[in-house]
């Protein structure tokens, strides 16, 4: 993917050093920037924490805040990005969680994704419909959207 060339060069230009945390795409947003060659200068880290335990373990995130708002939403990805910064190296995170399905409700459709991007400054969070693309379809979009969203953040 040419977002992960653009985000490994802009990354190390600017001395800024990468974390993931994934549950749906269960780390191919890492693999995709480890697909380049030069990423061990940028990625610290993915967190891979497909359960919810795997998200409290490793990431900090609350088990009020999953109980309340379930995985799938924005206040379960912030706290993913906000957990991925502090526990690595990293000074920029993106966070992924959403119904890849097949499946759904209809209160949490398949291909809803909600995302977290982590800076020292804050967190930024955002959810989208991606539709029932399918399993592959909507992990595959996931994971272009995400690395659009870091790429965002390293342009500003």
């Amino acid at each position: 993917m040419s977002f992960a060339r653009d985000i490994v060069d802009r990354a190390s230009a600017a001395g800024i050093i990468i974390a993931t945390a994934e549950s749906c795409t269960g780390g191919m947003i890492s693999a995709a920037i480890t697909d380049i060659a030069g990423s061990s200068r940028v990625l610290d880290r993915g967190f891979v924490t497909y359960s919810n335990e795997a998200k409290m373990d490793m990431l900090g995130v609350s088990a009020k805040t999953l109980n309340t708002h379930g995985a799938v939403s924005e206040q379960v990805a912030s706290e993913m990005a906000a957990g991925a910064l502090k526990h690595s190296n990293a000074t920029l995170s993106v966070s992924v969680t959403g119904i890849a399905g097949p499946g759904g409700s209809d209160f949490k459709p398949e291909g809803r994704v909600c995302f977290g991007i982590a800076t020292k400054h804050g967190v930024e969070t955002q959810q989208i419909d991606l539709g029932p693309l399918g399993r592959m379809g909507v992990r595959n979009a996931t994971v272009a959207y995400a690395l659009g969203l870091l790429l965002e953040k390293l342009q500003n």
